[in-house]
């Protein structure tokens, strides 16, 4: 069995975990996931990443969304509503149930570690499912009119104000969630999810220790960009990059990987659109492997992953 860490956020990293898991019993998976997009909402405490990951590996996700619960309802959301409630951040009838169940967990004593794996289980979900930290992490974002929190800045107005920096509130006196530092010392193959580098994978590099466990690793570890012909494939990534300097491609984030945290990578999968990239990639100290990586359909997920445990095996 071949023992499988994947760094994720929500829509990317959900789908690459998921492809791994589609490979079945011979891949031991554990996904560490970003909380950094954690908030607070109507006195729940919502987790989007770690749920959108699990609702993914769980068979249960809106692949129309990219969030939630397909199927989904919305009966609570109106009547809340009706009583004057803030609902720019739009949670459905099942999700809704997601939430409470893990506010009272939380409230009951319980770390959020804890209780991703007791809901991750109730859902059927095997693979091992790490929040980056038990601590509070917060996303923040400053625009032209100041900081904001990330939902503020994500949600509420749609990402689209230009991001001038990033912090991670209370991740300086963070520690890594129990089992994180482990899962990587103990992997055979570590890959960094196609999800936005700085919104997604920074806040979990930020937590003191999970970058120095990476480093550490006997494994290889992989990227796989979320960049493809100059544009995001979901999300912010592409703008982000651009209001920050860097050039939003696939050698653009190579080249933001090796200076933001040098040495992190040893692959980076890069799509065949961006094949003529290849070279570039490799100037910036990571080698490049092209590979089709749009990952939509599950046999498209399964492909990818077997592709990249192939690539691991031969380094």
């Amino acid at each position: 069995m071949i023992k499988v860490v994947v760094l994720a956020g929500g829509f990317g990293g959900a789908r690459m975990a998921h492809g791994f898991a589609l490979l079945g019993e011979s891949v031991d998976l554990s996904v560490i996931v970003n909380t950094g997009d954690d908030v607070e909402v109507h006195g729940l405490h919502v987790s989007p990443d770690l749920d959108t990951v699990m609702y993914t590996l769980a068979g249960l996700a809106n692949n129309e969304t990219g969030w939630g619960v397909r199927d989904e309802t919305w009966s609570a959301t109106s009547m809340l509503e009706r009583y004057g409630a803030p609902t720019w951040f739009r949670i459905g009838d099942r999700d809704l149930a997601t939430h409470v169940g893990r506010t009272k967990l939380l409230r009951d004593g319980r770390a959020l570690g804890t209780v991703a794996a007791i809901m991750a289980r109730a859902l059927g979900v095997s693979a091992g499912l790490l929040p980056m930290s038990d601590d509070r992490v917060r996303t923040q974002v400053r625009t032209a009119d100041g900081w904001l929190d990330f939902q503020d800045y994500f949600v509420r107005r749609h990402h689209a104000d230009d991001v001038l920096e990033l912090r991670f509130d209370g991740a300086e006196s963070s520690t890594p969630a129990p089992g994180v530092v482990e899962a990587i010392a103990a992997a055979d193959l570590i890959v960094v999810a196609p999800s936005n580098p700085f919104l997604s994978v920074a806040p979990i590099l930020s937590v003191p220790g999970i970058l120095v466990a990476l480093l550490a690793a006997q494994a290889p570890v992989m990227g796989i960009s979320p960049i493809v012909g100059h544009e995001a494939v979901r999300g912010p990534a592409a703008q982000i990059m651009r209001s920050l300097g860097t050039e939003p491609s696939a050698a653009g984030v190579a080249r933001h990987y090796a200076h933001a945290w040098p040495g992190l990578l040893d692959v980076l999968v890069i799509d065949q659109v961006d094949g003529a990239e290849e070279e570039a990639v490799n100037d910036s100290g990571v080698r490049a492997h092209v590979a089709q990586t749009l990952i939509g359909e599950e046999k498209e997920r399964r492909r990818l992953a077997q592709e990249i445990l192939e690539l691991a095996g031969a380094l």
